[in-house]
C-alpha cells in the first residue's frame, strides 16, 4: 500500500512540475504565437497573399487564442473542454473561409513544435530550475494532444465543408431551375448567376438534357467530370425524370459537347445551344425535344440542329396528328399487311429520290412491283414523288408517323 501512495504522490508532483512548467510560458504567449504566424505566413506566401488581408488578421489572432488556451490548459489554468471547443470552431471557421485542411493541419503540427521548443529553450536558459525530465514528460504530452487536436478540428472542419457544399448545390440547383423557367432576362437574377456560378449574362453555352426513362440513373455518367478534361465548365440539376447541364463553351462548338458526352451516355440526351442566360429556357425546351425524337430504348446524344424536323414536329403535337392524317392516312386505312408495304415501300423511295429502281434494290423486289406500290401510293394520298413539296411533306408524315 505505502508503495502505491507513493507512486501517486510522486505523479502528482509530476504532473505539478509539468504544470508550471507550461505556466512559465504564459506571459510570452502572444510573442510565440506571432512567431508561429509569421513563419506560417512566410512558408504559404502564395496561398495568404491570394486569400488577402482579413485572412491573414484572422489567422494571428486565431493563434494567439491558441497558443494563451493552449498553454493555460497544460499549466492547469483552463480545462481541455474550452480548448476542444476551441479546436472545432476554427475547424469551422477555416472551411467558411476555404483554407485547405492541409494548411490548417500543418500549422497545428508547427505550433507544436514551436511550443515545444520554446519549452526546451526555457529550460536551457541561466538560471532555470526546470529538469530535464520535467520537459521531457511535457513533451511527450503536447505531442500526444496534437492528435486528438488534429481529430476534433479535422472532423469539425469536414463536417462544416458538407454542410457548405450542401448549401451550394441548393444554390446551384435553384439558379439553375430558375434558368429553365426563363428568369435568364431577369438582370438581379443573370448579376446573381454571374456571381455565384461565373456564367456571364451573354456568355456562350449549351443546354443538355437527359432522360431517365423509368430507371433510377441518369443515362450520363460523371458528364461534368467529361467536360472538365475539355476545359469545359458544367453545373447539373435534376428536374422531374430529366437531369440537365448548363455547360460554358467558350470557344469550343456544340459538337465537341456532342462527341464527349457520347463516351459516357448510356441513353437519350438532347444539345442545343444558347446563347447567353435570357435563351437558356429555350435551349432546355429544345434539348428536351430533341431527347423525345430518340426512340426510347437507344443510346444517343444529339444536337437540335441535326434533327430540326423531327423537332419542329415534337413541339407541335397536333400539326403531327394533322399531318400523318393528312399525307398517311388513306394509306393506314388499308388492311395492316398492306398499308406495312405500302409505307415501307414509301420509305425506300423517299430515300432514293423517288427512284423505283433504286427502291426495288433495297425491298429485293423487282421494279415493277415498286412502280406498282408507288401507284397505289400516289392514288391513295393525292400525291406525287416528283414534285418536291409533295415529296417534303409525305417525307414530314413519315417523322410524324415514327412518333
Amino acid at each position: 500500500m505505502r508503495v502505491t501512495q507513493d507512486t501517486s504522490a510522486s505523479g502528482e508532483a509530476l504532473r505539478r512540475q509539468v504544470e508550471r512548467a507550461w505556466a512559465g510560458l504564459v506571459p510570452r504567449a502572444d510573442a510565440i504565437a506571432d512567431d508561429i504566424t509569421l513563419t506560417l505566413l512566410e512558408r504559404e506566401r502564395e496561398w495568404y497573399d491570394t486569400a488577402g488581408p482579413q485572412i491573414q488578421a484572422d489567422l494571428r489572432q486565431s493563434t494567439r487564442e491558441h497558443v494563451r488556451l493552449g498553454l493555460r490548459a497544460m499549466a492547469g489554468m483552463a480545462t481541455a473542454d474550452d480548448a476542444q471547443e476551441l479546436w472545432r470552431e476554427t475547424g469551422r471557421r477555416r472551411a467558411r473561409q476555404g483554407v485547405p485542411l492541409e494548411l490548417v493541419l500543418n500549422a497545428y503540427t508547427m505550433g507544436t513544435r514551436v511550443l515545444w521548443e520554446a519549452l526546451v529553450h526555457r529550460q536551457r536558459e541561466p538560471g532555470s530550475e526546470l529538469d530535464e525530465y520535467v520537459v521531457l514528460v511535457a513533451g511527450r504530452r503536447i505531442w500526444s494532444n496534437l492528435d486528438v487536436q488534429n481529430s476534433v478540428m479535422s472532423a469539425a472542419y469536414r463536417k462544416e465543408s458538407a454542410l457548405l457544399q450542401r448549401r451550394d448545390l441548393q444554390l446551384q440547383g435553384r439558379l439553375l431551375d430558375g434558368l429553365v423557367e426563363g428568369r435568364g432576362s431577369d438582370p438581379a437574377f443573370a448579376a446573381e448567376v454571374q456571381e455565384v456560378l461565373g456564367v456571364a449574362a451573354d456568355e456562350p453555352l449549351a443546354c443538355v438534357v437527359a432522360a431517365f426513362d423509368g430507371d433510377r440513373d441518369s443515362p450520363l455518367r460523371n458528364p461534368d467530370d467529361r467536360l472538365e478534361e475539355a476545359g469545359l465548365t458544367s453545373y447539373w440539376q435534376v428536374r422531374g425524370d430529366l437531369h440537365f447541364g448548363l455547360v460554358r463553351l467558350g470557344s469550343h462548338p456544340v459538337r465537341d459537347v456532342v462527341a464527349l458526352l457520347a463516351q459516357c451516355s448510356s441513353g437519350r440526351v438532347g444539345v442545343a445551344a444558347s446563347t447567353g442566360l435570357a435563351g437558356f429556357c429555350t435551349a432546355f425546351q429544345l434539348a428536351c425535344h430533341t431527347v423525345e425524337t430518340i426512340p426510347r430504348g437507344r443510346t444517343e446524344v444529339s444536337d437540335v440542329e441535326d434533327r430540326l424536323p423531327r423537332v419542329l414536329l415534337t413541339a407541335s403535337p397536333a400539326v403531327t396528328a394533322l399531318l400523318v392524317r393528312r399525307t398517311l392516312g388513306p394509306v393506314l386505312a388499308q388492311p395492316n399487311h398492306q398499308a406495312e408495304v405500302l409505307v415501307e415501300t414509301l420509305r425506300a423511295l423517299l430515300a432514293h429520290h423517288g427512284s423505283p429502281t433504286h427502291a426495288a434494290q433495297d425491298l429485293f423486289c423487282h421494279r415493277n412491283t415498286v412502280m406498282y406500290r408507288m401507284r397505289q401510293l400516289q392514288s391513295l394520298t393525292g400525291r406525287r414523288l416528283d414534285d418536291p413539296e409533295d415529296r417534303l411533306l409525305l417525307q414530314l408524315g413519315l417523322m410524324a408517323l415514327d412518333r
